[in-house]
Protein backbone atom coordinates (compact mmCIF):
# COMPACT_ATOMS: atom_id res chain seq x y z
CA UNK A 1 0.00 0.00 0.00
CA UNK A 2 0.97 3.92 -0.46
CA UNK A 3 1.97 5.52 2.49
CA UNK A 4 -1.18 7.86 1.62
CA UNK A 5 -3.23 4.69 2.37
CA UNK A 6 -1.75 4.17 5.57
CA UNK A 7 -2.02 7.77 6.76
CA UNK A 8 -5.65 7.83 6.02
CA UNK A 9 -6.30 3.64 7.41
CA UNK A 10 -4.79 4.62 10.60
CA UNK A 11 -7.29 7.93 10.78
CA UNK A 12 -10.06 5.38 10.38
CA UNK A 13 -8.31 3.49 13.35
CA UNK A 14 -8.06 6.35 15.38
CA UNK A 15 -11.60 6.68 15.10
CA UNK A 16 -12.68 2.92 15.15
CA UNK A 17 -11.07 3.29 18.66
CA UNK A 18 -13.15 6.23 20.06
CA UNK A 19 -16.25 4.97 18.87
CA UNK A 20 -15.47 1.60 20.10
CA UNK A 21 -14.05 2.91 23.85
CA UNK A 22 -17.02 5.48 24.05
CA UNK A 23 -19.90 2.67 23.53
CA UNK A 24 -17.96 0.21 25.61
CA UNK A 25 -17.92 -2.12 22.08
CA UNK A 26 -21.41 -1.24 21.35
CA UNK A 27 -20.20 0.25 18.09
CA UNK A 28 -16.87 -1.12 16.50
CA UNK A 29 -17.08 -4.78 18.02
CA UNK A 30 -18.82 -5.85 14.98
CA UNK A 31 -18.46 -4.36 11.83
CA UNK A 32 -20.77 -5.33 9.18
CA UNK A 33 -19.41 -8.72 6.96
CA UNK A 34 -16.28 -8.75 8.69
CA UNK A 35 -15.04 -10.48 11.71
CA UNK A 36 -15.39 -9.54 15.37
CA UNK A 37 -12.77 -6.62 16.40
CA UNK A 38 -11.16 -5.87 19.94
CA UNK A 39 -8.68 -3.25 21.29
CA UNK A 40 -5.21 -4.24 21.90
CA UNK A 41 -3.15 -1.84 24.05
CA UNK A 42 0.21 -1.96 23.55
CA UNK A 43 3.50 -0.31 24.13
CA UNK A 44 5.59 0.69 21.58
CA UNK A 45 8.93 -1.05 21.20
CA UNK A 46 11.40 1.35 20.63
CA UNK A 47 9.22 4.55 21.62
CA UNK A 48 7.57 3.26 24.70
CA UNK A 49 4.55 5.38 23.95
CA UNK A 50 0.83 3.63 24.35
CA UNK A 51 -0.86 2.92 21.37
CA UNK A 52 -3.95 1.28 20.71
CA UNK A 53 -4.79 -1.07 17.42
CA UNK A 54 -8.23 -2.11 16.60
CA UNK A 55 -7.99 -5.96 15.65
CA UNK A 56 -9.86 -8.79 14.41
CA UNK A 57 -9.59 -11.50 16.61
CA UNK A 58 -10.57 -15.44 16.72
CA UNK A 59 -11.80 -16.56 19.91
CA UNK A 60 -10.08 -20.09 21.06
CA UNK A 61 -11.39 -21.27 24.27
CA UNK A 62 -10.08 -18.60 26.80
CA UNK A 63 -7.34 -17.17 24.56
CA UNK A 64 -7.62 -14.99 22.17
CA UNK A 65 -5.66 -14.79 18.78
CA UNK A 66 -4.63 -11.82 16.36
CA UNK A 67 -3.16 -12.09 13.30
CA UNK A 68 0.03 -10.09 12.51
CA UNK A 69 -0.93 -9.94 8.46
CA UNK A 70 -1.09 -6.03 7.88
CA UNK A 71 -2.82 -6.62 4.42
CA UNK A 72 -0.09 -9.15 3.06
CA UNK A 73 2.37 -6.37 3.46
CA UNK A 74 6.22 -7.53 3.50
CA UNK A 75 6.98 -6.59 7.42
CA UNK A 76 4.88 -7.66 10.36
CA UNK A 77 3.23 -4.51 11.72
CA UNK A 78 4.08 -2.02 14.73
CA UNK A 79 1.92 -3.85 17.17
CA UNK A 80 3.34 -7.12 16.69
CA UNK A 81 7.12 -6.14 17.45
CA UNK A 82 5.35 -3.92 20.19
CA UNK A 83 3.65 -7.35 22.01
CA UNK A 84 7.20 -9.08 21.54
CA UNK A 85 9.17 -6.43 23.07
CA UNK A 86 6.27 -5.68 26.05
CA UNK A 87 4.11 -8.98 26.30
CA UNK A 88 1.76 -8.33 29.17
CA UNK A 89 -0.81 -5.61 27.76
CA UNK A 90 -4.81 -5.27 27.86
CA UNK A 91 -7.62 -5.93 25.41
CA UNK A 92 -10.93 -4.66 25.14
CA UNK A 93 -13.62 -7.60 23.55
CA UNK A 94 -16.46 -5.46 23.40
CA UNK A 95 -17.28 -4.15 26.95
CA UNK A 96 -15.07 -6.11 28.60
CA UNK A 97 -11.25 -5.14 29.15
CA UNK A 98 -9.10 -8.33 29.54
CA UNK A 99 -5.25 -8.10 30.87
CA UNK A 100 -3.59 -10.81 28.75
CA UNK A 101 0.24 -12.05 28.03
CA UNK A 102 0.95 -12.04 24.81
CA UNK A 103 3.30 -14.99 22.59
CA UNK A 104 3.53 -15.84 19.00
CA UNK A 105 1.62 -18.97 18.10
CA UNK A 106 4.22 -22.24 17.25
CA UNK A 107 4.57 -24.08 14.58
CA UNK A 108 2.19 -26.78 15.71
CA UNK A 109 -0.46 -24.43 17.15
CA UNK A 110 0.05 -22.22 13.74
CA UNK A 111 -0.70 -25.18 12.10
CA UNK A 112 -4.08 -26.10 13.53
CA UNK A 113 -5.24 -22.12 14.02
CA UNK A 114 -4.44 -21.14 10.63
CA UNK A 115 -7.14 -22.81 9.04
CA UNK A 116 -9.66 -21.06 12.31
CA UNK A 117 -8.19 -17.51 11.36
CA UNK A 118 -8.66 -17.80 7.66
CA UNK A 119 -13.00 -19.37 8.55
CA UNK A 120 -13.38 -16.29 10.55
CA UNK A 121 -11.77 -14.29 7.46
CA UNK A 122 -11.38 -15.32 4.21
CA UNK A 123 -9.74 -12.44 3.28
CA UNK A 124 -5.79 -14.13 5.50
CA UNK A 125 -5.46 -16.62 3.09
CA UNK A 126 -4.87 -14.49 0.26
CA UNK A 127 -2.75 -11.84 2.42
CA UNK A 128 -0.05 -14.75 3.14
CA UNK A 129 -0.01 -15.55 -0.77
CA UNK A 130 0.61 -11.73 -1.45
CA UNK A 131 3.80 -12.40 0.90
CA UNK A 132 6.74 -14.03 1.60
CA UNK A 133 6.99 -13.71 5.08
CA UNK A 134 4.75 -16.35 7.55
CA UNK A 135 2.68 -14.19 8.70
CA UNK A 136 2.56 -14.99 12.85
CA UNK A 137 -0.34 -15.54 15.13
CA UNK A 138 -0.37 -14.10 18.35
CA UNK A 139 -2.10 -15.84 21.14
CA UNK A 140 -3.42 -13.39 24.15
CA UNK A 141 -3.58 -15.56 26.72
CA UNK A 142 -5.82 -14.67 30.25
CA UNK A 143 -2.78 -13.25 32.98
Amino acid sequence: MKESTWTWLNRGFSLHTRMYRATRGLIGHRVLFGPPMLLLDHVGAKSGVQRTTPLAYVPDGKNVIVVASKGGHPRHPAWYHNLVAHPDTTIQVGSEVREVRARVASPAERERLWPKAVSFYKPYASYQRKTSRQIPLVILQPR
